[in-house]
């Protein structure tokens, strides 16, 4: 039995089929060749989700014009307002640095995170966010990764190239999602929403019982984020401790109201 070209292309399709749920998020990247550049680099390597957080120009003719055959991928980009517009439904936010930060969050390598990526991608969206071209990604924007990646380059030489940078990402990722089986466990994943509105609920919940001062935080949210970052927490997980927070804000009330 022979296997035609469409059917090869539908088999060959189904072994990448993680890849459909991976997002290229680029933030405030100030020229639009990059985004083209970006958008040829994805589409060599199977990924099509192109997310552009307040690109400085956008749509443009030179983006075009370096896509080289791209264009579906620009056509299909999403401009967002924000980073967390460009996060929404994601259950895997993945920030693109070159150096450790202080108090930053567990930081991978290209390699060591990829296998991670898309056994997640498999099942629920996930995001890769890239910075802009000059300063990276803000130390406000990698508050809303789980994990922080890099990719090793020359010490004596590190400028990698926006486009070249998402061009390396997505064939390591291209090349894990071969042989990528799901994650163990089942339970579907908290979105990005469902942890941001937890965050904030939670510094509430912390300001009202007085163990956070606001106007002296210091970092103990950026603390406390980092912590449950770790647990890559699932939604009924969240739900849990929400719970156990409106609960809290319960008690205090009472107390408040002369109750014990």
């Amino acid at each position: 039995m022979t296997v035609n070209e469409q059917d090869l292309g539908a088999i060959l399709h189904g072994k990448h089929a993680a890849l459909e749920n991976v997002r290229v998020v680029l933030s405030h990247t100030s020229h639009p060749g990059n985004i083209g550049a970006a958008a040829r680099a994805m589409k060599t390597m199977g990924l099509s989700q192109l997310y552009l957080v307040n690109p400085k120009h956008f749509p443009d003719a030179t983006a075009d014009a370096m896509a080289s055959g791209a264009t579906d991928v620009l056509a299909g980009a999403r401009v967002c307002a924000s980073l967390d517009e460009a996060l929404q439904g994601t259950v895997l936010a993945v920030g693109l640095t070159a150096r450790r930060r202080d108090l930053s969050h567990p930081m991978l390598t290209l390699r060591e995170s990829a296998p991670q990526i898309v056994a997640t991608a498999l099942d629920a969206p996930v995001a890769l966010i890239f910075g802009t071209e000059m300063s990276g990604l803000s130390n406000a924007e990698l508050e809303k990764c789980q994990q922080l990646m890099t990719i090793p380059v020359n010490p004596e030489y590190g400028s990698l190239n926006l486009a070249a940078a998402v061009q390396v990402v997505a064939y390591e990722l291209r090349m894990c999602s071969v042989d990528a089986v799901p994650l163990p466990g089942g339970f579907p994943l908290a979105t990005f929403e469902d942890v941001d509105q937890f965050y904030a609920h939670l510094e509430q919940t912390l300001i009202e019982i007085g163990f956070l001062d606001p106007r002296h935080p210091k970092r103990l949210m950026t603390r406390l984020r980092r912590l449950f970052a770790r647990a890559d927490m699932e939604k009924e997980e969240v739900n849990i401790l929400r719970g156990v927070l409106k609960a809290a804000q319960a008690r205090r009330g009472k107390q408040d109201n002369g109750y014990s």
